[in-house]
């Protein structure tokens, strides 16, 4: 699960680039996220990982943190390998 912290560590940094980021800090409570980009963040999810994000994944709880992205991520791919 470190590759996939990683890699949205790598995403998130392009955007945030002086922000000192720890993988459980909540980037909305830090006011880093609003719509457009709470968006970018789902597309690049999906096509990073090749996962598609249902409706009922778009929890905003799910986003808050690349810790919680990474468990999503764990989530997802665990589910489909299972199918």
């Amino acid at each position: 699960m470190e590759a996939t912290r990683a890699k949205i560590r790598a995403f998130l940094a392009k955007f945030f680039q002086h922000a000192d980021l720890k993988d459980s800090d909540d980037i909305f409570a830090l006011g880093f996220v609003n719509s457009l980009f709470a968006m970018q963040l789902v597309l690049f999810i999906e096509s990073e990982f090749r996962v598609t994000i249902e409706d009922d994944d778009l929890d905003i709880n799910n986003f808050r943190s690349i810790d919680a992205m990474a468990q999503l991520i764990e989530r997802k791919t665990t589910s489909h390998l299972a199918m």
